[in-house]
């Protein structure tokens, strides 16, 4: 009897262990596999055009499911959706991976201070941070949006207002109908304010 809380510790410690030798493998297999992502997002997931967005630091949650719903057709892309199509479920884990354990570098663009003021005013009124959580950080399957790309926010902003993106289960698309121009104006030099 003495031995049985020895054996439980040893088995709580072998399956905490277990994981991380194996997250270092997925990792390296999601570095491998993204290589062909840095055209577009940086080789450490921080993008190299303002059309594009950051992955790095971004859930892996969030970036796994968005490559499963351009590999499934939920989403569309016409570079992404058949860079996906041939990705495995494993990869899609593993890229997503590697990109999560990156850090995000300062946005180039310089946001207006008025306009982030105004931002963060329609954030707040719009319940932005119910989802996206304080310092908009993300969580799960929702993005960390904090020092995105200005021009990919305000893409997306459109896409959900306009229905061309809708894999959002309708949050999105339901506060995207309540936006004007300058108020997704507003919400993007704000997000791109936070880092």
């Amino acid at each position: 009897m003495k031995t049985y809380p020895f054996l439980l510790s040893l088995a709580i410690s072998c399956l905490l262990w277990a994981p991380s030798s194996g997250m270092a493998q997925d990792i390296a297999a999601g570095k491998a596999k993204a290589a062909v992502c840095a055209a577009c997002h940086g080789e450490d997931g921080n993008a190299v055009l303002p059309i594009y967005p950051n992955l790095a630091g971004q859930s892996w949650r969030y970036l796994y499911i968005q490559l499963k719903d351009f590999k499934e057709g939920r989403r569309h892309n016409a570079i992404m959706s058949p860079l996906a199509a041939t990705l495995s479920r494993e990869d899609m884990i593993n890229i997503a991976n590697y990109f999560a354990g990156q850090t995000v570098t300062a946005n180039p663009y310089v946001p207006n201070e008025t306009k982030v003021q105004l931002g963060k005013a329609k954030a707040d009124e719009t319940l932005c941070a119910m989802c996206h959580l304080g310092g908009f950080s993300g969580q799960n399957e929702i993005p960390r949006v904090a020092g995105q790309q200005y021009d990919y926010v305000m893409e997306q902003l459109r896409n959900f207002k306009s229905r061309t993106r809708t894999n959002d289960a309708g949050n999105m698309t339901s506060v995207a109908q309540t936006l004007s121009e300058t108020d997704m104006d507003n919400l993007a030099n704000y997000i791109v304010s936070l880092r």
